[in-house]
């Protein structure tokens, strides 16, 4: 799923603040999914409909609460109608009635689902500060120990998929904390809730037939069935959609088993993922490289690609001043503008993209297996005082760009190729570095 874990499943997608990453095409699994272990102690973050990123997962209950929500007789009559109407829609998709009754025999109205689902708050940390937990020391320490306890089986998923080891256990680090918080809640009352509740009801709805179709394959039984408050699951927090199209059975058992203390098949199930977003084995999800006095900044663009042989040409190197190797095409991204690190990203940050779209994620999976490999941390310094612009500031970037003159091509709270280009061209109309970083601070240049 700055999941955002799962993140990152709900019908919502986040979008950045940065210097207009383009959004995934296609994925198999929803954009936004819950439960983000690496957000201890950051808010969460969902974006609004209009948006194309991917939210900030919160934690599990099983951290977050110790005390059972009390839950309104009311509701739970109210609930159990609509669980009788949807056992009609359930069965005509598929479903057995005794698979469906044995699922909705101890459902129950799930009210901290609800509070969640419409209490998220904007996040507003900046990636410097992201980073700085995804790759923590603490977080490289763990990661190491679980490619020491289960090295013989990630050698395998890798010899299988062609997916390094050290990405898929950055994977789980981020997701699941290398499985130590993969969510109690029970998934069926969580989805049901949430669909019964209709904010988001066809997504949810469909999520559940999902989560029947599991059960009826016998993968696992409604009581194992547990995940975050909005239906992600198993040490890399698969929803039940993404589940059906790629988990996998690498143990042999005959169930795809991502729920157990055995964490091979939901490994096998993250590098099945990956292999199928395009994942190249050999090649790096990015590097970190220096930018030259002078350099065109309107070339830092997803759209805009050259082998770093090119960029070198043009002064691009890595952080020791040589030349990148020349991997496959790859392009320039400034995550926090020209103030903070740039890298050269390649199609391996896509196929993780896939995965969750949120650019900070997709750098803090990358970095992680760097730094499990024995990699350096991030050289640059990211801006002091930075934060991402909330959804209501970006419209307001927006309008102010077109007022003054400079066409985002709508006002939607989406910094695409057309915000980040008018960006450019104010910029260099007052004298500023046009590195198309929609900050707080070039906002107040605008008011």
């Amino acid at each position: 799923m700055f999941r955002c874990s799962a993140p990152a499943f709900l019908s919502l997608i986040l979008m950045t603040s940065g210097a207009g990453a383009n959004p995934v095409d296609s994925s198999v699994r929803p954009v936004s999914r819950p439960s983000d272990p690496l957000v201890t102690q950051v808010v969460q973050l969902v974006a609004p409909a209009s948006s194309i990123r991917p939210i900030m997962r919160p934690k599990s209950r099983s951290v977050t609460a110790t005390v059972t929500p009390v839950v309104d007789p009311a509701s739970q009559n109210e609930l159990m109608r609509w669980v009788a109407g949807f056992r009609g829609r359930a069965l005509g998709a598929g479903i057995k009635p005794s698979v469906f009754d044995a699922a909705f025999r101890n459902v129950r109205y799930d009210p901290e689902a609800i509070r969640r689902d419409r209490n998220q708050a904007e996040f507003t940390k900046s990636i410097g500060d992201y980073l700085a937990s995804a790759a923590s020391d603490s977080r490289v320490e763990n990661g190491k120990a679980a490619l020491r306890e289960h090295g013989r089986a990630l050698e395998a998923i890798e010899a299988r998929y062609g997916v390094e080891k050290e990405v898929v256990a950055a994977v789980w680090g981020m997701e699941s904390a290398y499985g130590t918080r993969r969510g109690e809640d029970p998934v069926i009352s969580s989805l049901a809730t949430l669909a019964f509740d209709g904010r988001r009801g066809k997504f949810f709805e469909q999520q559940l037939v999902a989560a029947l179709e599991i059960l009826q394959s016998r993968d696992t039984t409604p009581d194992n069935m547990t995940g975050s408050w909005a239906g992600a699951m198993g040490h890399t927090q698969f929803i039940p959609t993404s589940y059906l199209a790629l988990a996998v059975d690498f143990t042999g058992d005959g169930k795809r088993d991502i729920w157990s203390d055995d964490p091979t098949d939901a490994l096998a199930s993250t590098a099945n993922y990956l292999a199928k977003s395009g994942w190249k084995k050999g090649q790096p999800w990015g590097v970190e490289v220096r930018i030259p006095r002078g350099f065109d900044y309107s070339q830092a663009r997803r759209t805009l690609t050259k082998m770093p042989s090119e960029w070198a040409r043009l002064g691009i190197t890595d952080m020791r001043g040589n030349p990148v190797r020349d991997f496959g095409q790859a392009s320039v991204m400034l995550p926090a503008g020209a103030r903070g690190a740039a890298f050269l990203i390649f199609s391996n940050f896509k196929a993780i993209e896939r995965y969750n779209a949120a650019d900070a994620y997709v750098i803090g999976v990358g970095h992680l297996s760097d730094r499990l490999r024995g990699g350096a941390p991030i050289q640059a310094a990211w801006p002091t005082g930075d934060r991402t612009l909330k959804y209501a500031e970006r419209k307001e970037m927006q309008q102010r760009l077109t007022a003054a003159g400079f066409n985002t091509g709508g006002v939607d709270g989406r910094v695409g190729p057309k915000t980040m280009a008018a960006l450019q061209a104010f910029q260099k109309s007052v004298g500023m570095i046009p590195d198309g970083y929609a900050s707080l601070s070039l906002l107040n240049r605008l008011r």
